[in-house]
């Protein structure tokens, strides 16, 4: 029996869409809100909502931009990494997660 994963669009965040492939995201048309959109993975949807309740004490969570939060989120929810292995650094005034 194949497993299921649901997908969730990131401009209206209301849609979802459920695959047999297990993936970090993908892009389709969201029939919600119209856009050709980046639909993202549950797992890490999730994790990034979490991050977003209670951000980590070790990141500067909120200086992050929203694609770095859900790169933080995706190499969590989809690798071994910790929140110990991310670095905040900041290239001509902006933070970006290193």
């Amino acid at each position: 029996m194949t497993r299921s994963r649901t997908y969730r669009c990131l401009s209206c965040l209301d849609h979802t869409v459920t695959r047999t492939f297990d993936t970090a995201h993908l892009s389709v048309t969201c029939p919600n809100c119209g856009s050709f959109e980046r639909f993202v993975n549950g797992t890490v949807f999730e994790q990034f909502e979490q991050f977003e309740a209670s951000p980590p004490a070790e990141l500067d969570w909120d200086r992050l931009g929203r694609t770095e939060k859900l790169l933080v989120a995706e190499r969590i929810a989809r690798t071994t990494k910790t929140v110990e292995d991310f670095d905040i650094v900041a290239d001509d005034g902006e933070p970006t997660v290193g």
